[in-house]
């Protein structure tokens, strides 16, 4: 399950700060804030449904999917390629996400 909360605040955060992203650098309508500011209360709400003592061993974990789910965009929303350095760094980052998530802990 913490990989799916993951995935849908990866999906959150990218698709909310787009949207300030589109509004300022893409010369969009000021509308496009208001969904954004809704993607990223909800990705902030979806962090604490992830099962962790700390908040920070949670956050770090997650540093990983969203790099991973940032290369996804990029190559699904906004239509360019990946190439093997964007692939490589994010298998890099999501290895570590694992290990943070499924270490063993001595408390």
């Amino acid at each position: 399950m913490t990989w799916l909360i993951y995935a849908l605040a990866a999906l959150a955060e990218i698709a909310g700060c787009f949207a300030f992203w589109a509004w300022i650098r893409l010369d969009r309508s000021p509308l496009w804030i208001a969904p954004g500011v809704v993607s990223l209360a909800l990705f902030a709400y979806l962090l604490t449904r992830v099962d962790s003592e700390a908040a920070g061993r949670a956050y770090a974990a997650y540093g990983g999917v969203y790099i991973v789910a940032s290369v996804l965009w990029l190559w699904l929303v906004e239509h360019r390629t990946p190439d093997r350095w964007d692939i490589l760094g994010a298998s890099v980052c999501l290895v570590g996400a694992a290990i943070i998530l499924a270490g063993p802990r001595t408390t």
